[in-house]
């Protein structure tokens, strides 16, 4: 297990929830070893880091002001790099934005913990952002997938956990004849949390449960009075910022006539012995709960729960089993849960002793720190790696290369392909990526818009880096717009000021692969004795349509086949259609049958070709699939194409093949291989990139005669 430094970021530090679970995973982290920092704004429970050794850094991370959030994003990151610190964990919003930012320039993990059930206003999507998201409840597991988008695939579910050590069963004796019970209510004084609501129930219950038995009050003897049938204990306390909400009870309190039955106590660091006190816990929330830390405390000590069918709560009891669930607001459901676990105490021990079982099995604090380790673990381990290539087919078989070294040198990472629509077929099979991203330029995706939505995409992704092989403005747009944290790719005058981690072109070109493997290097991937070898996957299904269909072009079973790619993305690429009908009878006069590709737009050109020579032309244009192509050109002995994506799939199927080069340069678009020899004749215009000309002399000035020497050769005729 690598020790990792860990670094928690929280408003405050005063009682709660949120902060008793930093100090419990802190306590849990160091007892293993590893190193934790705590930043926060201070409170009162930072003696307790203290005293495990744990190191506080005070910062005002809680205040909602944007000079200072950005004053403290540099704060934070300094202590980041200092610290090399690993795993930056947010378990609120305004710190999640100061840590988010903070992360960016460094090589720390950003995770986050949804601790609420969050309004989805802008503040609020920083939770989303992290490498995972935590949750505590299937039901902010679902808040955070279906309103903020989170995949399925970085939610982990860890439901809170709680000290057994701490929290001492004292199992109820239903033989004890009580003349009090004792009824807790413990969380923040707040609307959602229902107290209004529970103290109209109890205004109901004290009349079952009226003063009763005398007792000696203050130790004095003198003294004899009644005890309280019930006494209900307020454990919290308002936020500062809403003291009303405190109030507002009081005087519903007043209202009531229930001020001898209502105790307020503020809040309290020693919940464990305020649960010892209690006979009945009560969680009278109306509003989502993420979790309801406070019913595992009382099932670890011993206390039967009422809670209101709502939030985290639905995950944690299981209704008359473990605990009591009520309709929330409903007084009278609430009044009559209440009578019947005070009055029928041997029920009220049974579910006690069930939610205790409940906890050690499934809440512990042991169980739930090397839960969190391990996310923590994957985050460091697995790295989640974005390859951006929306260009042409036979610029993303070019990328496969590259993408095979990414998997050899990271054989644990998250893999994604971020492609155009048009190359759906290329990757489907590709044994080296985990995801394949699609970018509908021309489609769906046009425009800014389109542009926006992918990026968004990626956003949701939370990728580690992005290696851009595509180079162009959307690329580099979507990789930014995406908070890909390590941008790698060519600085160019298209927008590459966007990465962060940039090359400088070669003024002499390198290959297609060998810029791509540039790349690479700079993000510290080991290209040394890489293979250049391209790859396809075509499968049965697409060699069975192939041989279907050569059988219905009566093709002999073994007659030589020789393959002739008519087509070009640019009509300057296309050597001259009375060339290749030469070639075609030239080779037929060798009983050669020749099989012609090309896509359903040159059609026309297919057909033009085929009524200008004697050949029995196989016409597979626009017939076939990518892969099924690809089985087609496998099945060729010879396959003859210009500059264009089935060059680079015969390459990957190991077909011999004659290239012809004219306008572009060879150099920088022909990956060298045995199986393929380049053909292209100097000429004083190029190599010019031109799509137009009016005397492709490049391309005219290929004999027929060398082609058909060449073909003849690897035919061994």
């Amino acid at each position: 297990m690598k020790l990792m430094h860990i670094l928690q970021i929280l408003p405050m530090l005063e009682v709660g929830g949120v902060e008793t679970g930093t100090i419990d995973l802190a306590r849990e982290l160091v007892k293993r070893g590893h190193k934790v920092t705590v930043v926060s704004g201070g409170g009162k429970m930072v003696k307790e880091l203290a005293d495990i050794d744990v190191r506080h850094i005070k910062l005002p991370v809680y205040k909602k002001s944007f000079f200072t959030a950005l004053k403290m994003v540099g704060r934070l990151e300094r202590i980041i790099k200092d610290g090399r610190v690993d795993i930056v964990h947010a378990r609120s919003r305004v710190p999640a934005i100061i840590a988010f930012f903070a992360t960016r320039r460094t090589d720390a993990s950003f995770i986050t913990t949804a601790h609420g059930y969050y309004s989805t206003h802008a503040l609020s999507r920083v939770m989303a952002w992290g490498r995972f998201v935590i949750v505590s409840s299937s039901v902010i597991g679902r808040h955070m997938i279906e309103d903020f988008a989170v995949p399925r695939d970085r939610i982990r579910f860890i439901p809170r956990g709680v000290d057994l050590e701490r929290f001492k069963f004292n199992p109820i004796d239903e033989t004890r004849q009580k003349t009090e019970y004792r009824i807790g209510v413990v969380g923040r004084i707040t609307p959602i949390k229902g107290h209004a609501f529970f103290l109209q129930a109890i205004a109901r219950v004290v009349r079952i449960f009226p003063k009763v038995n005398p007792v000696r009050k203050d130790g004095d003897p003198k003294s004899r009075g009644l005890s309280n049938g019930v006494k209900v204990l307020i454990v919290g306390d308002a936020p500062k910022s809403k003291p009303e909400y405190k109030e507002n009870l009081k005087t519903l309190i007043r209202k009531l006539n229930i001020e001898e039955f209502v105790e307020f106590l503020g809040s309290r660091h020693d919940i464990p012995e305020v649960m010892s006190s209690l006979d009945l816990l009560v969680l009278p929330s109306v509003g989502q709960e993420a979790f309801g830390r406070v019913i595992i405390e009382a099932g670890a000590a011993g206390v039967p729960v009422i809670s209101g069918r709502i939030g985290g709560a639905v995950d944690i009891i299981e209704n008359n089993k473990t605990g009591m669930l009520v309709k929330p607001g409903d007084i009278m459901e609430m009044v009559d849960s209440i009578i019947k676990l005070l009055k029928d105490r041997p029920l009220a021990k049974t579910l006690a002793a069930a939610a205790r079982k409940k906890v050690e099995r499934e809440y512990s604090l042991t169980r739930m720190a090397e839960n969190t380790i391990k996310v923590y673990e994957e985050a460091c381990k697995k790295k989640r790696i974005l390859v951006i290539k929306i260009g042409a087919i036979g610029d993303v078989i070019l990328a496969v290369p590259s993408i095979r070294e990414i998997r050899n040198n990271f054989p644990d990472a998250f893999i994604s392909v971020l492609a155009g629509v048009e190359s759906r077929h290329v990757l489907k099979r590709c044994p080296y990526i985990d995801e394949l991203i699609f970018y509908d330029r021309k489609g769906n995706d046009a425009g800014l818009r389109g542009l926006l939505k992918v990026a968004g995409v990626v956003k949701r992704k939370a990728f580690d880096m992005s290696l851009d092989f595509q180079n162009s403005r959307a690329s580099h747009i979507i990789a930014w717009l995406g908070a890909v944290r390590k941008r790698y790719g060519y600085s160019n005058n298209k927008f590459g000021f966007l990465l962060n981690n940039r090359l400088k072109p070669l003024k002499i070109g390198a290959g297609p692969v060998e810029e791509q493997f540039r790349v690479l290097k700079k993000a510290g991937i080991n290209t040394i004795g890489a293979s250049k070898r391209m790859e396809l996957w075509p499968g049965k299904e697409d060699f069975s349509y192939v041989d279907d269909f050569l059988k219905n072009q009566w093709m002999r079973e073994n007659q030589l086949l020789v393959g002739i790619n008519i087509g070009g993305s640019w009509n300057t690429k296309r050597w001259p259609l009375e060339n290749f009908a030469k070639l075609s009878d030239m080779l037929t006069a060798k009983d050669v049958r020749v099989v012609v590709t090309g896509s359903k737009e040159e059609s026309d050109i297919v057909k033009k070709f085929t009524g200008s020579t004697r050949a029995k032309i196989v016409n597979a244009a626009g017939k076939t699939t990518v892969t099924q192509l690809a089985a087609l050109i496998k099945k060729c002995r010879v396959f003859v194409t210009s500059d264009s994506a089935p060059m680079h799939i015969a390459s990957a199927m190991n077909t011999d093949f004659i290239a012809l080069f004219g306008p572009t340069d060879a150099r920088r678009h022909f990956e060298p291989t045995e199986k393929g020899v380049v053909l292209q004749k100097k000429v004083d215009c190029g190599p010019c990139y031109r799509a137009r000309c009016k005397n492709i002399v490049c391309m005219e000035k290929i004999t027929v005669d060398e082609v058909y020497k060449l073909v003849m050769e690897r035919l061994k005729l």
